[in-house]
């Protein structure tokens, strides 16, 4: 057996792992990544970036038809090998040379292999035992959920892996869920002119604010696609070239392939937590500094610990974590009191997130289902955003709504909800006034340049009432 020591061990080298690796480097400790698959991760291959890659060309594309002038040049349709080729330049055509690159450049150490925790700050990688002076870190993200559904593993579904990667785009595809990657996968598609059936059991988009569902899903019926809601497939089977879905409504969808897109499973199951005395295949839960309770040498960040699975919000743990563990190591003080530096507060009431729709949904904090559930004494505003001069202008007959979700007791924002045409771009001022917990008396001072869409945020304003 090799062995070999560092400061800190990370089990698994995707974008958060990377990050708290990058931040122990920095914070002065060594640090090692273990990684069985890409360096880079989900992320970078099969999930945020060749997504995304997928959806743009056709937001570009309805964009321009959208106002008049360029409507009249954007007459031809997607070419769709040429989607697919770009998507491919995101990902390195499936290549992690750069991002090996990185990790080597960042003064990180790298070790190839499935690892396993084998004892107290023990990692076993195949012949390989790696020793952690100071702490172990879980970043091994999370997998697509496949139910139980009778017929669907042997019909050899796609995930949200199969999704992003596929080398043509299938003449049909039956999509199983309701919610982000369902309906992200549902617009790309249709946008490349497959015929796409969603079936989902609830609305779409649940958690978020109902209108925002409402909105995607018809988009998505004018974009050519069928969507069944309160429905939910009972049996799959693989028909020749064609899978046949049969639904809870009696109804019956067939299709050249099938997604599933109903949630994730923790990566969690062989990785040796049995070891310290925790259930392996279960999401590790963890205190605000992301360290596991019982075991402080361990820590869980990203996907794995389930507060919440999204890229962004899994590097700004890994950012604590890893200034954390430097800290601890070094005897420097902690600050892990609600918005220090060592801790994610943000994850409990202030996470932003973006739908990439099309309309898209960009919101960040509580919904005013979510606020009423926690006892807050709220108000909720909503304003229609094609009103807003700047919205007239961006798209010819522009449809989009913004609500924001105030506390009555202290005036401040709780959460804001953005639907329309590239309202992504509004999101991080309504994060920052969540985060900041701005009274909105002084959100009166922060003037939108006119004429943008920014303006949103002064009628809604206006419609909340001058103090």
């Amino acid at each position: 057996m090799d062995r070999a020591e560092y400061d800190v061990i990370v089990l698994g080298a995707g974008a958060v792992g990377e990050n708290v690796a990058d931040r122990a480097v920095q914070g002065g400790l060594s640090a090692v990544l273990v990684e069985s698959e890409l360096v880079g991760g989900e992320c970078s291959y099969w999930a945020c970036m060749p997504s995304k890659a997928l959806l743009r060309p056709g937001h570009v594309l309805r964009a321009a038809r959208q106002v008049q002038g360029a409507a009249q040049a954007a007459t031809g349709d997607l070419d769709v090998a040429a989607v697919l080729k770009r998507r491919d330049s995101f990902t390195s055509d499936w290549s992690d040379d750069g991002q090996v690159g990185w990790v080597e450049s960042a003064g990180i150490g790298l070790v190839r292999g499935h690892g396993r925790i084998t004892g107290e700050k023990e990692v076993t990688v195949g012949e390989t035992v790696l020793t952690a002076r100071h702490a172990v870190v879980v970043a091994t993200g999370s997998d697509a959920l496949v139910p139980d559904i009778p017929g669907l593993r042997d019909a050899r579904p796609w995930t949200s892996r199969e999704a992003t990667s596929a080398k043509a785009a299938p003449a049909s595809l039956a999509i199983i869920g309701g919610g982000v990657v369902a309906t992200e996968m549902a617009t790309a598609y249709a946008s490349f002119g497959t015929a796409v059936t969603l079936v989902s059991r609830s609305a779409l988009l649940g958690g978020m604010e109902p209108f925002a569902g409402e909105a995607v899903a018809k988009a998505l019926r004018e974009l050519g696609a069928t969507v069944l809601l309160d429905t939910s497939p009972t049996s799959v089977r693989r028909d020749g070239d064609d899978v046949v879905i049969e639904t809870s409504a009696g109804t019956t969808v067939t299709a050249a392939e099938v997604l599933v897109a109903t949630g994730r499973t923790p990566r969690t199951g062989d990785i040796g937590l049995d070891t310290v005395g925790l259930a392996s295949g279960r999401w590790l839960e963890v205190d605000d500094t992301m360290r596991v309770p019982g075991v402080d040498w361990l820590y869980a960040v990203g996907d794995v610990n389930h507060r919440a699975l999204l890229t962004h919000q899994g590097k700004y743990q890994a950012r604590a974590a890893g200034d954390v563990i430097a800290a601890r190591a070094q005897g420097r003080p902690v600050a892990d009191g609600a918005w220090g530096t060592h801790v994610a507060t943000a994850d409990h009431e202030a996470v932003p997130q973006v739908t990439f729709t099309d309309p898209e949904v960009a919101s960040v904090g509580l919904t005013a289902a979510a606020a009423e559930a926690k006892g807050y004494e709220i108000r909720v505003v909503d304003y229609e955003i094609g009103n807003v001069a700047g919205a007239s202008v961006h798209a010819d007959g522009y449809a989009g709504t913004a609500r924001m979700v105030v506390d009555e007791k202290r005036r401040v924002v709780l959460g804001v909800t953005f639907v329309g045409q590239d309202v992504s771009e509004l999101l991080q001022a309504a994060t920052v006034a969540v985060v900041g917990e701005v009274p909105i008396d002084r959100l009166w001072h922060a003037v939108p340049a006119y004429p943008t869409i920014n303006e949103i945020w002064l009628r809604l304003l206006e419609t909340y009432g001058r103090p």
